[in-house]
């Protein structure tokens, strides 16, 4: 993709000055399409200018500074008075507003320099949208867009790499590059939701982006427009005047301005809602009418084309009837009256492929009366460059909150794209094997001040071949994520890790692994030792916990990783149900001699009564035998008869 070059800011973009000479108009509406989002970039409180537009105090960005121009009095906007500039050695040469977005939105930023640092040289930096650098400005500014500034816009589909839920509002980031020691500036950042369908995206589809190179108002001596008027647009589109593309006819009383208050049918309509005012002013001429738009070659464009039949002598088909030329080749041959009748908004698009002059022209020609125009739009068709994998992009910024990485590294924004800039500092990307996607094959951050923790995101980084956190003050696990099969290196030394070395690292496919001076413990997996037997390289010393490989304590015999080994389990297991079952047969025993004691043994009472029972009949047996041995010695018996 060739970036915008500096001198189209200048020709397409809308310059400041042009707002001091616009007369101040009752308030417009907020928008009413959906809703819009306007940073007053450098700003600590919320202002709303004269079109009743609410600026927000500066918010979404990722670092920078904010500052006043030098001569705020120039303008009457409160959103052009300050900006926010990055200077590379505080904050990295990548900063970023990570906007909420929609589906589809049109976004503009107005970007001014006003000698705001006193170095009478402006920077040199671009401007990417997500994975795709749409805007490159380089120094020397001409002096009257370094002086007034210049408003830039798009049309695109948010391309958010957050993996948002549902219910979620996903975000588009808008980053900033600087060369060297250059600190890129903006002022104002606006975002306004439009209908998906808009502009023909079904035939150009989500994987461009519509820069615009132009789009002028035939008629019009002003630029008008949110931010610039009261007058609406439901897009937030900014309207220029004709005058600054036409070339033909070159005086400017050649040309005939054509005007109606009329109503306009078939305006503001779905799903591009084109503004009523639009088709209310025309010109037109004897002769051919011809504008032209300065262009980037080697791409392609999407022309639209704006009529309306406001002149009343006009009054049935055939009466005006005129060709139309792009870059001199005839494309079409438009019937106002025959496609619409009068008073109705006719529009007309048509894409112009692999340009390859620097310029590109519209002719109308005339066939029967004279041609007339309302309007013209001229978007660069640019196509997005390949992002990072969301699920990749998700784990990089889980690990930049986790690890703690300072500002100063500038991981902000996609963490491998664009690709015409370095990835994030530390990291190395490549494509993917379908060349749809970037991933992460390399990240380097040794001795980098962190003092976090590794997030256990890490595992989705399945692209990794080397992990370089040493000598940092890392704390807490080893991430088992970590042991990806394709990860050949891996460096932790001197950390402050706690806890086991996870198996997970013995699976892959390491050659070199540096686990030294943390506060590791427990059992090395044996196969993760064995990287230095087959020829690669491991050091585990300085970890006072580890045990079970040569050159280290041996492990308990039950006793693993720091924990409870497997045999150790087991072993208690079989302990525990062996003293439940002699617990249980205990009890078994208890139970059943104490239910014997209650089946044979007497009562106390009943032991009683029967000893005094036993006890008489044992005295009356001795009487009886005392009786008996008496009479047979003759002596008379008390039972004997006398």
């Amino acid at each position: 993709m060739t970036p915008l070059s500096h001198s189209l800011f200048f020709l397409f973009f809308f310059i400041i000055s042009a707002i001091i000479s616009i007369a101040t108009s009752t308030p417009s509406s907020t928008h009413p399409y959906g809703y819009s989002i306007h940073i007053n970039c450098g700003s600590s409180s919320n202002a709303t200018d004269p079109y009743n537009t609410t600026w927000l105090s500066d918010s979404f960005f990722s670092g920078g500074t904010d500052s006043l121009i030098s001569e705020p009095l120039r303008f009457h906007l409160p959103s052009e008075k300050t900006l926010r500039f990055f200077p590379p050695s505080s904050y990295g040469k990548k900063n970023c507003y990570s906007l909420p977005s929609s589906s589809r939105f049109l976004l503009r930023t107005f970007t001014l320099y006003d000698n705001y640092d006193d170095k009478s040289r402006p920077p040199s930096f671009d401007v990417s949208l997500s994975s795709t650098i749409l805007f490159s400005w380089r120094s020397p500014w001409p002096s009257s867009t370094a002086s007034d500034g210049a408003y830039a816009d798009l049309l695109a589909f948010s391309t958010s790499n957050d993996n948002s839920s549902a219910g979620e509002t996903t975000t588009t980031d808008v980053c900033f590059y600087g060369f060297a020691t250059d600190a890129p500036v903006v002022s104002s950042i606006e975002l306004f939701e439009i209908d998906p369908a808009s502009y023909d995206a079904a035939s150009a589809g989500k994987e461009f982006v519509l820069v615009n190179y132009g789009r002028i108002s035939c008629g019009s001596n002003e630029h008008w427009g949110p931010g610039f008027t009261a007058d609406e647009d439901r897009f937030g589109r900014s309207w220029q005047p004709d005058s600054l593309f036409r070339i033909s006819p070159k005086m400017e009383s050649d040309a005939r301005v054509v005007f109606t208050q009329n109503d306009i049918s078939r305006a503001d309509l779905s799903p591009n809602y084109f503004p009523v005012k639009l088709y209310q002013s025309a010109v037109t001429a004897e002769g051919d009418l011809e504008y032209e738009f300065s262009v980037d070659a080697k791409m392609d464009y999407m022309v639209w084309l704006h009529f309306a039949e406001i002149d009343s002598s006009v009054r049935m088909e055939g009466e005006r009837v005129f060709d139309v030329f792009i870059n001199d080749r005839n494309v079409s041959r438009v019937d106002i009256y025959k496609e619409v009748g009068g008073f109705a908004a006719f529009d007309w698009h048509y894409t112009v492929k692999n340009l390859t002059d620097s310029s590109l022209r519209v002719k109308l020609a005339a066939a029967v009366g004279v041609p007339i125009i309302s309007g013209i739009e001229n978007y660069a068709l640019v196509p997005i460059d390949p992002s990072t994998l969301p699920q990749q992009a998700s784990a990089m910024k889980a690990l930049k909150e986790s690890l703690r990485v300072p500002g100063r590294m500038g991981w902000n924004g996609d963490p491998c794209a664009p690709t015409s800039w370095d990835a994030w500092e530390g990291v190395t990307c490549r494509m993917n094997k379908d060349k749809t996607a970037l991933v992460i094959s390399q990240i380097d951050l040794g001795s980098q001040g962190l003092k976090g923790y590794i997030s256990d995101k890490i595992s989705l980084l399945s692209d990794l071949v080397s992990l370089n956190f040493s000598s940092n003050s890392l704390e807490g696990e080893i991430p088992s994520g970590v042991g990806q099969k394709p990860l050949i290196k891996l460096d932790l030394s001197n950390n402050q890790l706690m806890g086991s070395i996870p198996d997970s690292l013995a699976s892959s496919s390491l050659q070199l692994v540096l686990l030294n001076d943390n506060l590791l413990e427990g059992r090395v997996p044996d196969q993760l030792y064995s990287v230095g037997v087959h020829g690669g390289a491991i050091d585990l010393s300085g970890n006072k916990g580890l045990c079970g490989a040569p050159s280290l304590p041996s492990c308990p015999m039950f006793w693993n990783h720091g924990r409870l080994s497997s045999r150790g389990k087991v072993a208690i297991s079989l302990s525990c149900v062996f003293i439940f079952s002699l617990v249980l047969l205990l009890v078994y025993i208890y139970i059943r001699r104490k239910r014997n004691e209650y089946d044979f043994g007497l009562p106390h009472e009943l032991m009683s009564l029967a000893a005094k029972r036993n006890r008489y009949v044992r005295q009356k047996s001795l009487m009886l035998l005392e009786l008996e041995s008496q009479h047979a010695k003759g002596l008379p018996s008390p039972f004997t008869p006398q």
